[in-house]
């Protein structure tokens, strides 16, 4: 079972920048498709972003295109999201997550593994 730590949360100010980083304890990271989602107070869980296993390709929810970006590093086993013009609707509790063998998907139910999660605060 892959283990996931992300890193990277904290307290920021509208339109300021974040890059969150999540690092996979596997020997078989390039076999997964990776996925960000997002759960703010009170909300469900949602998608934000997901990246196929080669990184050629990607998905985001329709509230963070252009403002996010998604990468991975298969030689560091890491994946990535750039989060730049953040808004205080962007707050949330920010999970990555593992799909083995899997093609990005924006399904909860299709991942395999979770991180324990970081905090994304936007306010001024």
């Amino acid at each position: 079972q892959v283990q996931l730590v992300e890193s990277g949360g904290g307290l920021v100010q509208p339109g300021d920048s974040l890059r969150l980083s999540c690092a996979a304890s596997t020997r078989t990271f390039s076999r997964y498709a990776m996925g960000w989602f997002r759960q703010a107070p009170g909300e469900e869980r949602e998608f934000v972003a997901s990246i196929s296993w080669r990184g050629s390709t990607t998905y985001y929810t329709d509230s963070v295109k252009g403002r996010f970006t998604i990468s991975r590093d298969n030689a560091k086993n890491t994946v990535y999201l750039q989060m730049n013009s953040l808004k205080p609707e962007d707050t949330a509790v920010y999970y990555c997550a593992a799909e083995r063998e899997g093609w990005a998907s924006s399904r909860e139910s299709s991942y395999d593994a979770w991180g324990q999660g970081t905090q994304v605060t936007v306010s001024s």
